[in-house]
């Protein structure tokens, strides 16, 4: 039997292929399973479109790979005794810090991460865009330096309520204290003014 293979199949042949191959590994693997399909025009015109797709696509995925090889990646984390982390730095996190750094979306899936990073240090990290395309990046796991511990506020002292004084009371104080009122002396008599005699004049004589 004719087909066209969809997928590259080991040892067999690689997508695009055209193979004559058995009836019955055609009906019962390669067909089932969309490895392949029968070389018909209507599936050559299939196989036509999907290249062009796969091309335009790998395409794009070189440019991307080209934005971010060689990129650097710094992440900060808390750490403690041997630098070892609390918690552990995963492929979510790289893809995240990735996409904030550069503005370039990447599927963390495809990050190539065996086990999470769980030690401060400089990594080289791979990401799997295509089969034939895998750009590598520099992730950097650095310390989180300790936030200051904010002091509580003071607490105002608070006076007891008999302390207080009110108000009015306050004012009272602050105002200079009355003089007491003073009866008036009664006034020292009078001088007696001296009355000055009147000169008599002599009376005349009766001549």
């Amino acid at each position: 039997m004719r087909v066209v293979f969809l997928q590259d199949v080991p040892r067999v042949a690689k997508a695009g292929e055209i193979k004559e191959v058995a009836d019955g590994y055609a009906r019962n693997f390669l067909i089932p399973r969309k490895l392949a399909l029968l070389a018909r025009p209507q599936a050559l015109s299939q196989l036509g479109t999907r290249e062009i797709t796969e091309a335009k696509e790998d395409t794009e995925l070189m440019a991307l790979a080209q934005q971010i090889e060689g990129k650097e990646v710094s992440i900060k984390a808390k750490a403690g005794a041997k630098d070892r982390l609390y918690g552990s730095i995963t492929s979510a996190d790289i893809a995240a810090e990735l996409s904030k750094s550069t503005g370039l979306v990447i599927d963390k899936r495809k990050i190539e991460l065996e086990e999470p990073l769980r030690q401060l240090g400089n990594y080289e990290i791979t990401i799997r865009l295509a089969k034939d395309i895998v750009p590598k990046i520099k992730v950097s796991v650095t310390e989180e330096e300790a936030k200051a511990e904010e002091k509580p506020p003071k607490k105002r002292a608070v006076k007891k309520a008999a302390e207080k004084k009110p108000p009015k009371a306050e004012e009272e104080e602050k105002k200079p204290p009355k003089k007491k009122a003073t009866k008036p002396k009664p006034k020292k008599e009078e001088k007696e003014k001296k009355v000055t005699p009147k000169k008599k004049t002599p009376k005349k004589e009766e001549s």
